[in-house]
């Protein structure tokens, strides 16, 4: 477990966006395709639990580092896109590893 609060962060974002490609690349065929809804209810559940937990990620590096309010939107708006964790996480990265804050 990540020990910064940035680490923390870029953990959930990335267990977060594999839930979402999860839900869009499999379970939502799975649903439409071939008819089989319970694939979009277990996914579809278990991303939404990550997504809360991460935006308690979120709160906590925004707090910690006193984010303003464009760099946390930046950040919790690319989590509403498919790959967007991904994209923003190499910017996170560097920062987690310039912070003297833990």
């Amino acid at each position: 477990m990540p020990q910064s609060s940035i680490g923390r962060l870029r953990l959930a974002g990335i267990v977060e966006a594999i839930s979402f490609l999860v839900l869009l690349g499999i379970a939502m065929p799975l649903k439409y395709v071939w008819g089989e809804p319970l694939a979009v209810r277990i996914f579809g559940w278990i991303h939404g639990v990550l997504f809360i937990l991460f935006c308690f990620a979120l709160n906590g590096a925004r707090t910690d580092h006193d984010w303003p309010i464009t760099k946390s939107a930046k950040v919790f708006l690319a989590a509403l896109l498919p790959f967007g964790p991904f994209v923003i996480d190499h910017g996170l990265k560097e920062e987690d590893a310039s912070s003297p804050i833990g």
